[in-house]
């Protein structure tokens, strides 16, 4: 079982939140703030704060009815226009290990 601070793969987060990967694609050319991780092969790798960002922007087009302009003008009024570079060097470190560790079951 991954902890609950793993990245996640596209298809995972496609899972959790019951969008289609392409639509997750989509929303990253349309949200500039969706930045997953991407990997040899363009593999992406999401965060939890890519995650929760995601289902926010889901249930303002799905549940609540916003357009794409809409939604864009929500998340830059809201101080979301730009994800926060500045990592925490613990947590950093933590989730490339998991990775590391989720990547070596494969070679």
């Amino acid at each position: 079982m991954k902890s609950e601070n793993a990245y996640r793969t596209i298809a995972e987060v496609s899972d959790i939140l019951n969008v289609p990967a392409h639509v997750l694609r989509f929303w990253e050319t349309q949200f500039h703030q969706i930045k997953p991780i991407k990997r040899v092969g363009g593999r992406r790798y999401y965060r939890t704060e890519d995650i929760d960002l995601i289902a926010q922007i889901r249930d303002y087009l799905y549940k609540d009815g916003y357009t794409i302009k809409g939604v864009q003008k929500i998340l830059k009024s809201s101080g979301k226009e730009e994800v926060s570079s500045t990592v925490l060097s613990d947590r950093f470190i933590d989730e490339m290990k998991e990775i590391r560790d989720y990547l070596g079951q494969f070679i």
